[in-house]
């Protein structure tokens, strides 16, 4: 009986126990269920940079790959790549979708771009941040989010430490935005990037003014917009300390409604007033005259009535030339009057203007804009054989406001001008270069092909996002860029601009005439002459595409034992020769070489070097290899390593010098190069096989292949073949 009891106790225990394995196994899987299928979504385009979890599991949609989210590097790829499309790249997903685990981790130099899976990942010299993409399963002992946190203009969390300068602006400015649309009417162009004149502050970022301690502070950003001004404008002689702000791009208040003026200020807007009585009747271009000592009181404050009856006090412009600006631009600002044209046909451009729509621009200083605009138009003389012109107005996101054809002269452009509305937002600079390289100039807006583009872009102060890379992008399609930026930063604003010398990383040249500082918005029309001037100088346009700036060029040179040492030498020569008449930089024209025999080496890619000097000492460097004649191979050779990482805007072209009959068949790897958009060109020398030369070359064949009986008359082909180049170019589209 006892033994009984036990046997069933004992039972009724493995019962138990098994009971309560079973449940805790079905909690796990419940667990591992639900840490599989809680997985958040992102949409194609969103990048690594954007989400701020540093490990997350994520779900791609179907339909990723797309040529227009960008991948930088291969196996380690840079923070503004998109997620899925580097996903699709590395091969953790195909184009269905699915889920993928990404870690982020520091910066890298040197992604190497490549093609795989369908997507082309390009080449990046460095950045600050990196991911890795792997299967998206769950790492031990970690647990990730079931929603994923995204850098928004809506956080409220800002920080004044330089790493946060990108959030940080987006976020305040973000905020501008939403009460300045409902506000428009009170406000008028009261908001500013600048601080000359101090803004109402909140408790949240009114600090004492001696503090240059940087701390953190939580704002609503809400709470952080300027309130339009109740009571009579008075100058404030404090000054905030830069160290203590809450947000980057603090704005001030000004041209607020008041009928009254400061009494230290009295007598200056009284002499300025007689100074505008005396000048009327001279001309827009000498109304306004005198010279300004200093930044603080450079706008000096006369009352004006607006439409409404209501007295505003705006700046009268007594500003005098900037400070390092070019001595001819002030020369030349008073020689040209509105209503007359400056050129007549012989200035052939198709001109973009990108024009500030931000909130921090104001009505009043909108309206200068469009001023501006119109007689920069009146002064080009539009025109179908002469000078085109469209605007794309820019906010937090750019739009056309009319294209190249929509307008045929200068009057009828004019009176769109000012018909233009303000968009509002941000002041998204890099985003608008992006939407011009990508959609302006195309045959269906208008574009001439043989009239250089060119992109004027008008900005107010300073960018709210990065503008490096898409100007790069831009002038690589052979558009040349131009800024006039206006009011510019003060020495204690530029620990506020997300990417410091924006204009240098932008323009086509930094050698000052492709940018123009204005301090103020009331000498803006001073420019009007010194920009139409350089804009329709088009010898100067050295970012238009050409046949000498716009190609890839891969040299395959043949380093077989017939050719010798002597005669090797000749080769690189020649190779010198014709590299040195092309326009030689990262963006411009770029040079490659590979040496071939039974092998294949690749001597140089084309990113790695910059400049026409280092090219030629490269070539100068290249060692005899001596070996066997494997053209075919080199063919495929040169195609994999070099072509495969030719700029997507470049014309590749292969230039391949051989002096025999290869050993293996040329066809079948010129036609798989030809069919990759390579411009193969082939030199033969003395023993080359004529039917081999043909084979390679493009078609026409006649116009792509030489021939030479010896080593020593090569240097006969180097202007032909350049000719050949550059008619081909100008013969081809150039959209």
């Amino acid at each position: 009986m006892k033994a009984t009891v036990i046997a069933t106790f004992f039972g009724m225990s493995l019962i138990c126990t098994y009971a309560a394995k079973e449940a805790t196994k079905k909690m796990k899987k419940a667990k591992l269920y639900f840490a599989l299928t809680d997985v958040p979504q992102i949409d194609c385009d969103v990048k690594a940079g954007k989400i701020i979890n540093p490990e997350f599991i994520a779900k791609c949609p179907p339909g990723c790959q797309d040529v227009k989210y960008r991948v930088y590097g291969t196996d380690i790829y840079a923070s503004f790549s998109s997620v899925c499309n580097a996903a699709i790249h590395s091969g953790i997903i195909d184009n269905t979708g699915g889920k993928i685990l990404v870690q982020k981790v520091a910066g890298h130099s040197g992604y190497r771009g490549s093609f795989s899976n369908g997507v082309r990942s390009l080449s990046l010299p460095r950045w600050r941040e990196s991911f890795l993409v792997s299967e998206g399963k769950p790492r031990k002992g970690v647990t990730y989010p079931s929603t994923l946190e995204y850098s928004s203009p809506k956080s409220t969390a800002v920080k004044s430490e330089p790493k946060k300068l990108e959030q940080d602006l987006k976020a305040t400015k973000s905020a501008d935005t939403a009460n300045a649309s409902e506000k428009a009417s009170e406000q008028g162009d009261a908001v500013r990037k600048e601080h000359q004149t101090s803004p109402v502050l909140t408790p949240a970022t009114q600090m004492a003014t001696t503090t240059p301690t940087p701390m953190t502070t939580t704002t609503d950003p809400s709470t952080t917009t300027p309130k339009p001004a109740t009571t009579p404008a008075t100058i404030r002689t404090t000054t905030v300390a830069a160290a203590s702000k809450t947000r980057p791009g603090l704005h001030r208040v000004r041209d607020i409604g008041s009928s009254s003026v400061h009494p230290a200020y009295s007598s200056v807007v009284a002499a300025a007033s007689r100074q505008v009585q005396a000048a009327q009747g001279r001309g827009q271009n000498t109304a306004f005259r005198g010279t300004s000592t200093s930044a603080s009181n450079r706008n000096i404050l006369r009352p004006n009535t607006d439409h409404t009856g209501i007295q505003r006090q705006e700046p009268v412009a007594t500003f005098q030339r900037a400070a390092g600006s070019p001595a001819h631009l002030a020369m030349e600002t008073d020689s040209w009057k509105p209503g007359l044209s400056l050129f007549d046909t012989d200035c052939k451009v198709d001109l973009s203007f990108l024009m500030d729509g931000s909130w921090s621009i104001g009505k009043r200083r909108f309206q200068l804009q469009k001023h501006f605009l119109g007689n920069v138009a009146q002064a080009l003389g539009i025109g179908s054989t002469g000078p085109l012109m469209g605007i794309v107005q820019y906010g937090d996101d750019p739009s056309t406001e009319f294209n190249l054809k929509t307008y045929a002269n200068s009057k009828d452009l004019r009176n769109a001008i000012e018909k233009i509305p303000q968009k509002g937002g941000l002041s998204n600079v890099g985003k608008a270069l992006s939407f011009v390289n990508k959609n302006f100039f195309s045959d269906a807006n208008g574009n001439r092909g043989g009239a250089p583009n060119v992109v004027v872009v008008i900005v107010d102060g300073w960018p709210t996002d990065r503008v490096e890379e898409a100007s790069r992008l831009a002038r690589e399609s052979g558009i040349n860029i131009f800024f006039v930026t206006i009011e510019a930063a003060a020495e204690s604003e530029k620990q506020n601009i997300i990417e410091p010398n924006f204009v240098d990383k932008a323009v086509c040249r930094t050698n000052g005439f492709y940018s123009i500082n204005v301090p103020s918005w009331f000498s803006l029309h001073k420019v009007v002459q010194p920009l139409v001037k350089r804009v329709c100088d088009t010898d100067r346009l050295v970012c238009s595409k050409t046949c000498l700036n716009s190609a890839d060029i891969g040299f395959v040179i043949d380093g077989s034992s017939s050719v010798g040492t002597s005669n090797f030498r000749t080769v690189l020569q020649f190779v010198a020769n014709i590299s040195k008449e092309f326009e030689i930089s990262d963006t411009d024209t770029r040079i490659g070489a590979v040496q071939y025999t039974y092998e294949q080496r690749l001597e140089f890619s084309f990113d790695k070097y910059s400049t026409k000097q280092d090219v030629l000492s490269a070539i100068k460097r290249i060692s005899y290899w001596s070996g066997g004649t494997s053209t075919g191979a080199a063919i495929s050779y040169a195609s994999e390593q070099l072509f495969s990482k030719s700029k997507p805007n470049k014309r590749k072209i292969m230039i391949l010098i051989t002096d025999g009959r290869s050993y293996d068949d040329v066809r079948v790897p010129a036609m798989a190069a030809h069919r990759n958009g390579v411009i193969a060109y082939s030199v033969g020398v003395a023993w080359a096989a004529q039917d081999e030369l043909e084979a390679i070359a493009t078609d026409p064949d006649k116009e792509h292949s030489f021939f030479v009986d010896e080593f020593d008359n090569l240097y006969r082909f180097v202007n032909q073949l350049i000719q050949n180049i550059c008619t081909e170019f100008n013969s081809q589209p150039r959209n």
